[in-house]
């Protein structure tokens, strides 16, 4: 008691100064920040977009290498239905490798960090290229299907750590504007994918494996330049306990500023938290206090996949080709909907630190949900044209906002200690959603016929209503900050840092602008 009482004076100057001084730093953008969000997002994020539209322009070609393989083993081919089992097994295994990932990433991103799990999972893209680009020289259809599961591994543990590592690196100011930098890549994944895929390039019969076994080149651009990269400062701190790493990694990341201000604010939630220890899932979605924030989650990663995007992706070539566009154009067009995807990733990446999280989040659901609306009137007057017109606004609608902003806020939305749960549930939770509507929509297709897009305007609708009434603006707030906005509407008092036992605080002195390490220990007894 008497150590509290003598430290008490201090701590509240000290507490003071920092106010002061995290209120008037706004952090730049360092080419350390942008070279680590490029690359990571280069060497993962983009073989998500990639691996999604790979096969759809070979398909006949692998269709025709089982079909050849089959009758090399048996004396006879397969069959009409048979051949599209094995394809569809193709494609879709890559959602359930996927899924497969997303439950890995608590385990992995708690034993190895970040930046250590994005590193040790690129051996994953060096084996899945050598099945599939290997597979017609054994004459093995088995060899794609298991590089296709891979690279879904691949993707789902991807997808959920890279958003968390420029998150957990970024300063607030530009939280969001890095968090996405990976949907860019996915859509630009996308759209190399589409253009590779021209026949002019690699849409030959003789260039297909080659085509699958591209994705091994940015990995290994990112193998080798990713190590030379800290590890997120939150983690080694938070987690670790290492202050001297944690020290050199925000002066990599940092620009010349005194950074005395983050390091308190990451001790503050070090302090909120009634456990450094990273929690489990099952602890994640019995935990009162981030009721709202799970929830929130949930709504947003299942409406991002059941919006309908997928399903327009999968028809848009139906769609071009109803609206009197000749066959051999179709695939230029599609190239060009690959174009507008990356636009408007771009629009979404420089406008969300200036616009928020919650404009992006409610335009972009409500202008999917208004155009979902369009397709089933024009398909009901026959005005293909508007089809055209609407497809474009969903795929637009969708990158600016929805497709990336999700993965943004999940990382927002949690502390330290959940937020490996976090991610593992919203990417178990989209993968899931992915593999639904894939299975799905032929059959609400064939029931509901021009109607079936009505269930995703009423998804659509209902994301912007959830965002709109629940949902705060994260924008500029620090983790600690955001997890006391949901306090209230949780029923919790953010009194956690006034728990009884000993808190390890971290003292910087000023010292060529960065600071001198001074630890002293603080007894906080609750009052």
């Amino acid at each position: 008691m008497v150590v509290a009482l003598a430290l008490e004076s201090h701590a509240d100057n000290h507490h003071v100064t920092a106010c002061s001084l995290s209120s008037r730093t706004e952090e730049s953008l360092t080419k350390s920040l942008l070279a680590v969000a490029f690359l990571a997002s280069f060497g993962s994020s983009m073989l998500y977009g990639y691996n999604l539209a790979v096969v759809n322009s070979p398909a006949e070609y692998i269709k025709a290498f089982y079909n050849q393989t089959m009758v090399a083993r048996t004396g006879t081919g397969l069959d009409d239905k048979k051949l599209t089992l094995f394809y569809s097994v193709t494609v879709s295994v890559f959602a359930i490798g996927g899924m497969a990932g997303s439950l890995m990433v608590g385990i992995l991103v708690t034993r190895f960090g970040r930046k250590g799990t994005l590193v040790r999972i690129t051996c994953l893209v060096f084996i899945a290229g050598a099945f599939m680009g290997f597979s017609r020289t054994f004459g093995s259809p088995e060899m794609i299907i298991v590089g296709r599961f891979i690279t879904g591994v691949h993707s789902g543990i991807s997808l959920s750590v890279v958003p968390m590592y420029l998150g957990e690196i970024a300063p607030k100011n530009l939280r969001g504007f890095l968090g996405l930098v990976p949907s860019i890549f996915i859509c630009l994944g996308v759209f190399i994918a589409q253009i590779l895929g021209l026949h002019e390039l690699l849409g030959k019969e003789e260039h297909w494996p080659l085509f699958l076994s591209l994705v091994v080149i940015p990995t290994m651009f990112q193998l080798m330049l990713l190590p030379w990269f800290p590890e997120s400062p939150r983690y080694l701190l938070i987690e670790k306990r290492n202050v001297h790493a944690t020290i050199t990694a925000l002066k990599w990341y940092r620009s010349k500023v005194n950074i005395q201000a983050e390091i308190d604010e990451m001790q503050e939630e070090q302090r909120s938290m009634s456990s450094v220890q990273t929690v489990s899932v099952i602890g994640l979605l019995k935990d009162r206090s981030v009721r709202w924030q799970v929830i929130t989650i949930v709504v947003v990663n299942i409406g991002m996949q059941l919006s309908g995007i997928d399903a327009i992706w999968f028809y848009t070539n139906t769609i071009f080709e109803n609206a009197g566009i000749p066959v051999p154009q179709i695939q230029y067009t599609t190239v060009g909907t690959g174009a507008i995807e990356v636009i408007a990733g771009c629009v979404g990446c420089f406008t969300i630190e200036r616009l928020g999280r919650r404009p992006l989040m409610i335009g972009g659901f409500t202008f999917m949900g208004i155009c979902c609306a369009g397709i089933t009137l024009s398909l009901m007057f026959q005005s293909h044209y508007i089809s055209v017109a609407c497809v474009v606004g969903i795929i637009a609608g969708f990158c600016i906002g929805p497709a990336g902003v999700p993965f943004l806020i999940t990382a927002e939305l949690f502390k330290q200690s959940h937020r490996p749960a976090a991610y593992t549930v919203a990417g178990c939770l989209n993968w899931l959603s992915n593999f639904t509507i894939g299975f799905v929509f032929p059959f609400l297709q064939m029931s509901a016929g021009a109607y079936c897009y009505l269930v995703f305007f009423g998804v659509c609708m209902a994301v912007a209503a959830y965002v709109f009434f629940i949902v705060p603006e994260t924008k500029n707030k620090t983790f600690v900050e955001i997890s006391q906005m949901f306090a209230a509407r949780n029923g919790m008092l953010e009194e956690e840092s006034s728990e009884l036992g000993i808190a390890k605080n971290l003292k910087l002195a000023k010292t060529n602008g960065y600071g001198a390490v001074d630890l002293e220990y603080e007894v906080i007894e609750k009052k």
